[in-house]
């Protein structure tokens, strides 16, 4: 299923691009688009704006060793507020730089999960990622190709045992992929309907 793309060992090295990506959807959605359903039944395209914001405002404390208890509820609720795009840029702008400083990251990272290594945290933030933003791209009616780099991680991290696939709700349950590319499978994996 992979190869066909180069993908390095670390997935850390994919996720700026990732980052610069889901900033070019979100600055691509249409004013009337804000809130239009998406492929994560719960959540518009201003839901799943903000749960980026929410992901990427943490990444900068626990990729430098915080725990959750020292970072709090600062990022819960709604943080995008009358401005979701400079809300986005602004998270953006603080976790994409934190992922280039790969030498100076804490080896492990608090999350939902306990404390994992922090390249098990850097597969499961390109993983958000990826999926995500074709979740946006569906929900705002843009192209909705994603990185084929990123896909092929991604599909890679699940073949795997990916302690993020054990919580409960983190991605619906798979269904039959659409066809053969690894895209459709990717999405059929964590239950979208390419």
């Amino acid at each position: 299923m992979t190869g066909a793309h180069p993908v390095p060992a670390d997935a850390r090295v994919l996720l700026p691009g990732a980052i610069d990506r889901f900033t070019a959807r979100v600055h691509a959605v249409a004013p009337d688009r804000w809130d239009a359903p998406t492929p994560c039944s719960a959540w518009s395209v201003r839901d799943l704006v903000n749960h980026l914001c929410s992901e990427h405002a943490w990444a900068p404390h626990e990729l430098a060793g915080e725990s959750m208890e020292e970072v709090g509820d600062r990022y819960d609720g709604d943080l995008l507020a009358d401005d979701p795009v400079g809300a986005w840029d602004r998270a953006a702008a603080r976790s994409r730089p934190r992922w280039t400083a790969t030498a100076e990251h804490a080896p492990r990272v608090h999350t939902i999960f306990g404390w994992i290594p922090v390249e098990e945290y850097a597969e499961q933030m390109l993983l958000d990622l990826t999926v995500h933003e074709w979740d946006l791209a569906r929900g705002a009616g843009l192209d909705e190709r994603v990185d084929p780099a990123g896909v092929e991680r991604a599909l890679a991290y699940l073949d795997g045992t990916p302690v993020m696939l054990s919580g409960p709700g983190l991605f619906a349950d798979p269904v039959s992929p659409r066809g053969t590319e690894p895209q459709d499978v990717l999405l059929a994996r964590v239950g979208r309907r390419s």
